[in-house]
């Protein structure tokens, strides 16, 4: 009994001594055989096929087929300007991509060759002809400017290698030689990355200075490698293993390029550190992406850059003859890809939580074509076969074991560990996200959901603007840009994540806060209920959402915990022309003494309801009869709001007040 006490007491020791991550890390129980609808399997029945290099065809085919001499030439001809004047200068610092962004109304600026205040006095964007150049759009330019130098400089070894021209090795190395002279010339900027201002973007292009320097080769002399290696590359993975510590998609970025650097350089203990270390490329897999096939930060958009991320490292350990040693992170990469199709709404959007910016589409046969050289899939393959860029002229794309079949069915589904399900029976289609895992790129939007009636988009959630944009943490990462319950005008709280200490942990995934407690879910009938117990320091919230032939209704409830009456609302927003009654009137004072948000709503017309109100909402090829019912008085508010720049929408929110308030929404298709 005494031993036995003691081997408890031991275990219980190890048990709590361990790093909380351990616990953070999600089933995925044989992932080849997960989304095999495009899969194309190997002998071995691997999904994941070794990228190759074949520049001896590759000098042949570009000798002797005339689309890939006439493809050739435009590569020649585009790298030859760019390299016929100076694109790049110690005295610029480059900054932060998201600051590209118009002020009149977040749409994206345009990049172009001209450098401001020389060439140009104005930055455009597609709807914005005139916008100011300022310190912060001069140094996005220089970012943008310098990432293409260095495309430039992976594209110019590439011709080296391919035509033996030595005046393509010359400049890149050149290049190469001025970045490694003045690394330590330009000041550090965020988590110490110097040539630009992220160590995300210095992630991303130290891999495409990586891929440069192998095929420089010979021409390289070795003082003049080595130079390399000390001044710029391992000075580069340094920065990177200092930042992003933690299961992160740049974390992703930042293993990938010092896997890639410690290839060339032949450092095992800088490779083993990149895929075996704490945070290293098999920890990014296993805690990372949930066992829905989602990345835990939870932006569907992150599921690609995630994998553009590895598919870098994929492809090089290919090269290498690595490929091997990264079987499993490769099969689990792929379902990254392929998972959201099976989660696409009927019109081909993707749902989208969490910070992306914009509205995602569904992988197309040419976005899996991308990919094709480590992830063969049979649109991919089919896609790659009519493409000419140099991965196929490098690696030939075999072609596709079968005609690419439809789309696979979209189905009922509980994510329970993404906390999200989805609800199907046809017409409808909701996404409904009630929880999340970690504070990164987390909106307040838990209780969310989006909804298709067939291919009609009757609500959406249209993401975020550009970093830059005050649109972004002013409104669309807040409640009011959100079809959610609010208390005072705001949303959920996301101090939660920090301010619960109790409840966090170092991965803060499996024991989040605000992840939310999923209350039931059905495909038949189609239901889901969550809810969100600490919604607010003062609030918990919960919400039901169900399908019942052609109606579905939304209930949605807020309760105070404070013991005070409170402003309680529901915003919702819909893509169609909402018909109103005569009773509404011009409210010039909708944003006062209100949050931010509110700010951003245009045209605000209001009126007093009791107990319900209901709206026809004409969405072109169908007319929506909206029902809202909260009982006791309500008042009801009409505006245009933020959509995807530049466009924007039709938004209600509705507000009464007390300490607890119930809101039941129905859609039903009108006679």
């Amino acid at each position: 009994m005494i031993r036995f006490t003691r081997f408890l007491c031991a275990a219980y020791a190890v048990l709590f001594a361990a790093p909380l991550s351990l616990f953070s890390e999600y089933a995925k129980p044989d992932p080849a055989k997960a989304f095999p609808d495009f899969k194309v399997y190997d002998s071995a029945g691997r999904p994941w096929r070794t990228a190759r290099e074949d520049w001896a065809g590759a000098k042949k085919r570009v000798a002797e087929d005339p689309s890939w001499k006439e493809w050739l030439e435009k590569q020649r001809a585009e790298v030859d300007h760019w390299m016929s004047k100076p694109r790049d200068r110690v005295e610029w610092a480059a900054g932060w991509s998201h600051d590209g962004v118009s002020p009149k109304d977040a749409s994206r600026l345009i990049w172009t060759e001209e450098v401001p205040r020389e060439d140009v006095q104005f930055f455009h964007s597609a709807s914005d002809p005139q916008v100011p150049i300022t310190p912060k759009t001069f140094a996005w330019w220089v970012v943008s400017t310098r990432g293409r130098n260095f495309s430039m400089i992976g594209n110019a070894a590439r011709l080296y290698r391919l035509s033996g021209d030595k005046k393509y090795a010359d400049w890149a190395a050149g290049q190469i030689d001025f970045y490694a002279d003045n690394f330590l010339k330009w000041a550090p900027a965020r988590d110490g990355a110097r040539l630009f201002w992220q160590t995300l973007t210095e992630a991303s292009n130290l891999v495409t200075l990586t891929e440069a320097v192998r095929n420089l080769g010979s021409s390289v002399a070795p003082d003049r490698l080595n130079r390399w290696r000390d001044e710029l590359f391992f000075p580069e993975v340094k920065v990177l293993n200092n930042s992003y510590q933690n299961i992160h998609n740049i974390a992703c970025w930042q293993r990938a390029a010092a896997a890639q650097v410690a290839l060339l350089f032949r450092d095992d203990a800088m490779w083993k550190e990149a895929l075996d270390g704490p945070h290293g490329v098999r920890a990014q897999i296993r805690e990372g992406v949930t066992s829905d096939y989602l990345w835990h930060e939870q932006s569907f958009g992150y599921n690609g850059f995630v994998v553009r991320a590895l598919s870098t490292l994929f492809e090089t350990a290919g090269i290498y003859g690595r490929a091997e040693e990264l079987d499993y992170e490769m099969t689990v990469a792929e379902n990254l890809l392929l998972s959201t199709t099976y989660y696409r709404f009927p019109n081909g959007q993707l749902p989208n939580p969490a910070d992306s910016g914009g509205i995602g589409k569904v992988p197309t046969a040419q976005a899996l074509g991308a990919y094709y050289r480590v992830f063969p899939t049979t649109p991919g393959l089919t896609a790659a076969a009519d493409a000419h860029t140099w991965d196929t002229l490098l690696d030939p794309p075999p072609p596709s074991p079968r005609p690419v079949g439809p789309l696979p069915p979209v189905v009922s589904r509980s994510l329970e560990t993404t906390r999200m399900a989805i609800l199907k029976h046809d017409p409808w289609q909701v996404f409904f996200h009630y929880g999340q895992l970690t504070r990164s790129h987390t909106e307040s939007e838990a209780l969310n959901y989006s909804a298709a009636f067939g291919t009609t988009d009757i609500t959406h959630d249209p993401g975020t603007v550009g970093y830059g944009s005050p649109l972004h943490r002013g409104y669309h990462t807040r409640g009011l840009g959100h079809n959610v319950v609010l208390v005072d005008g705001e949303g959920e709280d996301l101090g939660a994540f920090t301010e619960r200490r109790e409840w966090v942990v170092e991965q803060p995934n499996l024991n989040s806060p605000l992840r939310g407690e999923l209350l039931g879910f059905s495909s038949d009938p189609a239901r889901v209920s969550a809810a969100q117990p600490y919604y607010r320091r003062n609030a918990k919230a919960k919400r039901t959402l169900k399908i019942d032939g052609q109606r579905l209704t939304d209930v949605a409830s807020v309760e105070t915990t404070d013991g005070q009456t409170h402003r309680l609302g529901l915003a919702l927003h819909l893509q169609g022309a909402v018909k109103l009654p005569d009773t509404f009137v011009r409210d010039e004072n909708f944003a006062e003494k209100r949050p931010e948000p509110f700010q951003y709503w245009r045209d605000a017309r209001k009126a007093a309801f009791h107990d319900r109100v209901e709206f026809d909402v004409n969405y072109g090829q169908v007319v929506m009869h909206i029902v809202i019912a909260c009982p006791g008085d309500l008042t009801v508010w009409h505006a245009s709001s933020p959509d995807v720049p530049p466009k924007r929408r039709e938004s209600l929110y509705v507000e009464t007040t007390g300490k607890a308030a119930t809101f039941t929404t129905t859609f039903t298709p009108a006679e």
